[in-house]
């Protein structure tokens, strides 16, 4: 796996990402990957709660009739996403970086591009993302430092994906 090099918006190139946090992360990870699939619709279906015309920006599920819940391509994109995004929050602090297949950050930036996915977006995203995970991880479990530990590495993710919105090469 190609690693994702440059400063992933942080200066000086180095991830602010300490073992608290990434201890916080891979706790509630190890326990949310054994239902990826099912918290990664939840995710999804979160966004279009808080965003409903998110939807259309999704070309699979512009004028389908299929409910989102019930939607296989959906499931699937969800999945898809929540475990790239909890997989890179995983490996950042070992890494010092996102690690993200260069072509997959490249595919994603121009991806997002295309689609005018803007900062306003990606906040929609950071708070469903938070709720999901919130909502997934036993509630003892849940504190203010994993909310951060979370909130940072989706920066870092967005940060990558940031550098990379630009027309397809």
């Amino acid at each position: 796996m190609a690693l994702v090099e440059g400063n992933n918006g942080v200066s000086g190139g180095a991830v602010n990402f300490n073992e608290e946090q990434e201890a916080l992360v891979l706790k509630s990870w190890a326990i949310m990957k054994k239902d990826s699939a099912n918290i990664g619709l939840r995710f999804f279906l979160k966004i279009f709660e808080v965003a409903p015309s998110a939807s259309q920006m999704f070309s699979f599920l512009r004028n389908s009739d299929v409910p989102l819940e019930k939607n296989p391509k959906l499931k699937i994109h969800a999945m898809s996403v929540f475990v790239m995004t909890c997989e890179a929050a995983a490996q950042l602090r070992k890494a010092g970086k996102v690690t993200v297949r260069d072509t997959t950050l490249k595919r994603l930036g121009a991806t997002h591009f295309k689609y005018g996915v803007g900062d306003a977006h990606f906040e929609v995203t950071r708070f469903a993302l938070l709720e999901t995970i919130k909502e997934a991880v036993p509630a003892d479990m849940w504190s203010p430092a994993m909310k951060s530990a979370w909130s940072e590495a989706y920066n870092q993710l967005v940060a990558a994906i940031k550098q990379e919105m630009k027309p397809a090469e």
